[in-house]
C-alpha cells in the first residue's frame, strides 16, 4: 500500500530543560563518589549553571518519531499533549520534522510533561515529571509496518491493551522500549506486550529491573532470560561496553562503541540507538547492520546537547559509518 506508514511511535512527549554544571564552579559542592556514581550538592546551596537550553518535542516517543523521519521513514506519532504554549511549540517541531501528528490528542485540563536534565562531567541526571494522562489510541489509526511503543505515564494499562488489539488486527510489527512506569509493572504484567514484541530494546539497568536480577548479572544471561519471555529480537545496550542482540538466545551479537567520536552529553543516546536499530530493520538491513546503525545514531546524538540535534539522515549515517564504523565491528560472542 503506497500510503502505508512505515512506523507509528506511541508514547509521551516532554519539554527538556538542560542545565550544565561546570566542574570548576562546583568543586566544593559537587562530586562523583566512587562506584556509586552519586552527585552531591550542598544542602541549601546555590549551584552555578553555566548554560541553559529548552528543547520541546523531547522524550522517548518524540525522539523516535523525529529520528525515524530523518532516516527516511514515513512516520506518525500518537501522544497526548497539554493545552499550553509548550505543546504548540512541540507540534511545530513535529511538523517541521515531517512527522504526521494527525493522531496526536490534546488534554485541555493539564500542561506539558517536563524533564530537567542536569549535565555534569559528560553524564546526565534527569528529573522527570509526567502529567496524569488518559490515553486512548485513536480508532482510525492507519495501518503501519511497525509500531514503536515506549515510555508513558502510570495510567497506561488501557493503552497497552489497545496497542495489542491494533497489532493483532493490523499485523503490524511491534518494537517495545519500556519506560520507567512500564518497568515498574514487572515482567508478569508486561508479558502480553512481550509476547507480541518483534523487538525488545532495553539498557542493561532496565533489563536487570525487568527480570528482577542483580546488578552484576551477565548481559548474555539477561538476554537468555528475556528470550524466555519474548519471541522477538532482544537488544540490550550497555554503555561503554556497547550493545548485545539476539534473535534466538543462542547466537548473541555484540557491537562495540566509537572511542574517537566526541561526547558532549548522552541524553537521548539510548533513544537514538533504538531508532537507528529499528529503522535499519524496517529498511531490510541485517541484525549486525541494525546494530551499526543504532550505534552510529547514538554516537552522533552524544556529540550534541539534547536528544534531537544529532539524529542522523541517511546521508549523514553513511558519513558516520565511514568515519567511525570500523570501531564498532559487530560480531558473535
Amino acid at each position: 500500500m503506497e500510503n502505508q506508514l512505515d512506523l507509528i511511535s506511541v508514547g509521551d512527549s516532554t519539554i527538556d530543560i538542560f542545565m550544565q554544571v561546570e566542574q570548576k564552579d562546583t568543586e566544593s559542592v559537587c562530586g562523583l563518589k566512587g562506584e556509586e556514581r552519586l552527585i552531591c550538592f550542598a544542602y541549601g546551596g546555590k549551584i552555578p549553571v553555566s548554560t541553559y537550553k529548552r528543547i520541546p518535542a523531547s522524550g522517548n516517543a518524540a525522539n523516535n518519531a523525529i529520528g525515524s523521519s530523518r532516516l527516511g521513514l514515513k512516520t506518525a506519532l500518537y501522544a497526548v499533549l497539554g493545552s499550553d504554549q509548550d505543546s504548540n511549540d512541540t507540534k511545530k517541531v513535529f511538523v517541521d520534522e515531517g512527522v504526521d501528528i494527525a493522531h496526536v490528542t490534546i488534554d485541555p485540563d493539564v500542561g506539558s510533561n517536563l524533564s530537567v536534565v542536569l549535565n555534569y562531567s559528560g553524564e546526565r541526571t534527569i528529573f522527570v515529571y509526567h502529567q496524569p494522562r488518559q490515553y486512548e489510541l485513536p480508532s482510525n489509526l492507519p495501518n503501519s509496518k511497525w509500531m514503536y511503543l515506549t515510555s508513558v505515564g502510570s495510567e497506561h494499562q488501557r493503552l497497552h491493551d489497545q496497542v495489542l488489539e491494533f497489532i493483532k488486527r493490523s499485523k503490524t510489527k511491534l518494537a517495545f522500549n519500556p519506560g520507567s512506569y512500564q518497568l515498574r509493572d514487572g515482567i508478569n504484567l508486561l508479558q502480553p506486550v512481550l509476547s507480541l514484541a518483534n523487538v525488545l530494546i532495553l539498557n542493561r539497568e532496565e533489563a536487570v529491573v525487568l527480570v528482577g536480577g542483580s546488578s552484576g548479572e551477565d548481559v548474555k544471561q539477561l538476554i537468555v532470560e528475556l528470550k524466555s519471555r519474548c519471541p522477538g529480537c532482544v537488544v540490550i545496550t550497555d554503555g561503554a561496553y556497547g550493545s548485545y542482540a539476539s534473535y534466538d538466545g543462542r547466537e548473541i551479537w555484540h557491537a562495540g562503541i566509537s572511542t574517537s567520536a566526541p561526547i558532549v552529553e548522552k541524553t537521548g543516546a539510548g533513544d537514538a540507538y533504538s531508532t537507528g536499530f529499528v529503522a535499519a530493520l524496517i529498511q531490510g538491513k541485517t541484525l549486525p547492520e541494525a546494530m551499526l546503525w543504532g550505534t552510529m545514531n547514538s554516537t552522533s546524538v552524544a556529540g550534541h546537547i539534547g536528544a534531537r540535534e544529532g539524529l542522523l539522515t541517511p546521508m549523514k549515517m553513511e558519513e558516520f559509518i565511514k568515519m567511525y564504523g570500523g570501531e564498532i565491528k559487530p560480531r558473535m560472542v
